[in-house]
């Protein structure tokens, strides 16, 4: 067998689609059996322009003129499949003849699986996206329920360890006369007037540098001190506690009903943590607590209470008139103080 021949055979046998042309008119010279499957057998008369669908002779000039390689990537329709041809033609001479040496490689799987690459990529992308958004509102929620360093040690360890904080003070309010405003008016309205008013009682907080720890009906309960403490902590809740009712006093001016609320004051030490397991809740309790609900009850309309422990700390920034003894549920004989307006203006302060 001649060299040509085992050549030959070779050019049929591999799985590269081998054709070759004449340069002059494009003719076939020889095809193998790969490039007559994809593209059929060509006839007698059959240019390499007919049997391959979107190959045009204009795109062959620079080729056959100059010598140039031709590289393309062709979409060639097969009943109700799309397949996928790399073809390159380069130029070749035998015997004095120019000839077009056809090789094309079918890379419809090839294309096909790096659409499904990319189609999982932009999956894994989209759903890393709304994991992320699902993660910041899941984040934001919880931030809602706990301060932040306590978030931050419940997403590192998934518990939170109880803490007693000996020095913080706390600020409870409850309106006057709640009950019966919300028994006679239209739920959303009620919840309306408590959200827009919360609101704005959390915004104070944070600018003090206190902690919201959470309401429960209509009464309003914000600490100082914890989780990190602070020196100024009786100061803070009496800035915001002075504030919530100059709030409710303009607020009063300008809306239907009109607000009056009770403010206790108390301070001590606290314990703070997360109650529960399925429904987290970080939650204070303790001497300080305790004292700033008790006192509430002891407070006139639109006017603030607190134990006389606290006046020599608040004396100088506070108008603080002496209430007197009254014994108090659960705790005893407690001398109380009133804090009005304050002296000077406060200097805010925001851990957040």
């Amino acid at each position: 067998m001649s060299i040509a021949a085992i050549n030959e055979q070779l050019l049929r046998a591999v799985g590269v689609g081998v054709a070759v042309v004449r340069a002059s008119d494009l003719g076939f010279v020889f095809h193998n059996q790969p490039f007559a499957e994809w593209f059929g057998t060509p006839g007698p008369d059959a240019a390499l322009t007919d049997a391959i669908e979107g190959l045009q002779p204009q795109d062959l000039g620079p080729l056959c003129d100059e010598g140039l390689r031709y590289s393309a990537e062709l979409k060639i329709k097969r009943k109700r499949r799309t397949l996928v041809f790399a073809i390159n033609i380069s130029q070749a001479n035998h015997l004095d003849e120019a000839l077009l040496v056809v090789e094309c490689q079918n890379i419809t799987r090839i294309r096909e699986l790096e659409s499904m690459i990319d189609s999982y990529s932009a999956m894994v992308e989209r759903n890393t996206r709304e994991l992320e958004r699902e993660k910041e509102r899941v984040e934001r929620l919880l931030l809602n329920l706990m301060p932040r360093s306590v978030y931050e040690e419940f997403k590192t360890f998934g518990v939170v360890t109880p803490q007693l904080y000996p020095k913080v003070s706390v600020v409870m309010l409850d309106f006057v006369n709640f009950t019966d405003f919300a028994s006679r008016t239209d739920p959303t309205v009620t919840l309306g007037e408590l959200n827009d008013i919360f609101t704005a009682f959390d915004r104070i907080v944070e600018q003090y540098g206190c902690e919201r720890i959470k309401t429960i009906g209509d009464a309003y309960l914000a600490v100082a001190g914890m989780p990190d403490p602070t020196p100024d902590h009786a100061t803070a809740v009496a800035h915001c506690a002075t504030r919530f009712l100059r709030y409710l006093d303009r607020r009063n001016q300008s809306h239907q009903h009109k607000w009056q609320a009770r403010i206790g004051l108390g301070t001590g030490s606290a314990v703070g943590s997360v109650v529960g397991i399925q429904k987290y809740v970080y939650d204070v309790f303790g001497p300080a607590v305790n004292l700033a609900s008790r006192l509430q009850v002891f407070a006139n309309p639109m006017k603030i209470v607190a134990p006389e422990e606290m006046k020599e700390a608040l004396s100088e920034e506070f108008r603080v008139t002496d209430i007197g003894p009254e014994d108090i549920k659960g705790i005893g004989e407690v001398h109380l103080v009133n804090v009005g307006d304050e002296l000077r203006a406060p200097q805010p302060s925001s851990r957040f």
